[in-house]
């Protein structure tokens, strides 16, 4: 495995949730990293973010490892989840928030 190939891994198995995005949670880069941050903000989902832009290796070795072409990715306990369209689509039907609770991740229920 290579340097890159073994950071993504490592952050991707120390955090149960893991964005990999353009930008920070508190500062999004772009609308697709945005929308994630929005939607795992609202189901209060402790998640880690890996900002894409520090690092053009970690841009680029993300969507080899997943063999996924954009950013933003999500990772749920090791398991690629997917980008933005797909996030939101399992959030709007309710598959997100029971695939989180199934993976023993802590959602807020919807008010």
């Amino acid at each position: 495995m290579t340097d890159v190939n073994t950071a993504i891994k490592n952050e991707i198995d120390s955090h149960d949730v893991v964005v990999f995005m353009k930008g920070t949670p508190q500062f999004p880069m772009c609308g697709f990293s945005g929308q994630v941050v929005q939607i795992l903000n609202y189901l209060g989902v402790p998640f880690k973010g890996v900002n894409v832009l520090d690092d053009m290796a970690v841009r680029e070795g993300i969507k080899a490892y997943s063999n996924w072409p954009t950013i933003p990715q999500i990772y749920v306990k090791g398991e690629f989840v997917g980008g933005c369209d797909i996030a939101r689509e399992m959030f709007q039907s309710g598959e997100l928030q029971q695939f989180l609770s199934e993976k023993g991740v802590p959602v807020k229920s919807a008010a």
